[in-house]
């Protein structure tokens, strides 16, 4: 079985999602298809639809998350230090023709999230920062064309 790199916080992630999808999420559905049944002729019944169309994603999701926590191996970030680019590490970059400055967590793949600037190990981004120290600069791979861009710290908190 492949296993998978995941910080701790983002196992704690995973499995506080599955908790809620199985204690609530679940039985509130379940709930809302007995409800929408009781309104009568299933074939034109939106509610019922919906209902049954959530209750799919949920089944799906709970499945993918069933596969992917015992598949996740817990790197402790905590203990890591240094100004090499590694997984749990938390870049800022600067892009050298724009002057933006952008910071961005390295962590697994199914705990990335560009909201919160965590990027996947594996996106084209980390794959080009990873081994790299601080004052390196990087070509980095863009859908306009390769950027160049300057590690200007990395930390490990």
């Amino acid at each position: 079985m492949q296993k998978f790199p995941i910080t701790a916080e983002g196992l704690a992630r995973l499995e506080d999602e599955l908790r809620l999808l199985k204690s609530e999420e679940r039985p509130a559905i379940i709930r809302a298809i007995a409800e929408a049944r009781a309104h009568g002729d299933l074939s034109e019944n939106a509610e019922y639809h919906a209902a049954r169309e959530r209750q799919s994603f949920i089944e799906g999701r709970i499945a993918e998350l069933e596969a992917i926590i015992p598949s996740s191996e817990v790197i402790d970030v905590s203990k890591m230090n240094g100004d090499q680019v590694r997984f749990g590490a938390r870049v800022t970059i600067v892009d050298e023709e724009t002057e933006k400055e952008n910071t961005y967590r390295i962590v697994g793949q199914y705990e990335a999230d560009m909201k919160t600037g965590s990027i996947s190990i594996s996106s084209p981004l980390a794959k080009a920062l990873m081994g790299k120290r601080v004052g390196d600069s990087v070509e980095v791979p863009a859908p306009g064309g390769a950027r160049a861009v300057e590690i200007t710290s990395v930390r490990f908190a």
